[in-house]
């Protein structure tokens, strides 16, 4: 197995793409050790001193680490963990990925929104190792969480204020501004 790595924007991130589906569809978000019990990839992940954070995606893995560790120690054992969970057949997640879709009852703005999110952003912000999933539509104001690398992000207010939010104010004219939420 073969595990390549990429950089974030986040430099406390980084992506890793094992050639294999992790999830496949959704995405899972783990930001303590004592999250992560219904994922035995996550679980084996923070057994590594310094790791912080564990970000399933389709196809990679997210990983944030703590700030007074390197990557230079923390990331042969990163690789090394993926590839004993892939050797030794275990599952990724027992249960299912977070459910990031639409709810019955929206109305046809909160619906426009998240397909511009699911079409043209989340697959973009995946690209550095992250997802932003939609939380609220309030007053003119679309509340959405960070996660993976855009977490903690140093690049991540510009994205959502400068990228995201202009664009959903050009194609909803009910947006007025886009906020993060924790």
């Amino acid at each position: 197995m073969f595990i390549q790595t990429e950089p974030t924007p986040n430099p406390a991130s980084l992506k890793f793409l094992p050639g294999e589906p992790v999830l496949g569809q959704g995405t899972a978000q783990f930001d303590a050790p004592d999250q992560a019990g219904p994922s035995p990839m996550a679980s084996r992940l923070f057994r590594i001193p310094g790791v912080s954070a564990v970000f399933l995606g389709g196809d990679f893995i997210t990983v944030s680490k703590a700030d007074d560790t390197e990557w230079s120690v923390l990331k042969p054992r990163v690789l090394g963990a993926i590839m004993d969970h892939y050797t030794a057949g275990e599952p990724i997640l027992v249960g299912g990925a977070d459910d990031a879709g639409a709810t019955d009852g929206e109305d046809a703005v909160v619906r426009q929104i998240r397909e511009l999110l699911d079409t043209r952003v989340r697959p973009a912000v995946a690209q550095d190792g992250g997802d932003i999933i939609f939380h609220d539509f309030q007053d003119g104001v679309v509340y959405l969480h960070m996660r993976g690398a855009c977490s903690g992000c140093p690049s991540s207010t510009a994205t959502l204020k400068h990228g995201i939010e202009n664009m959903l104010r050009y194609y909803v004219p009910e947006v007025q501004g886009v906020e993060a939420v924790m």
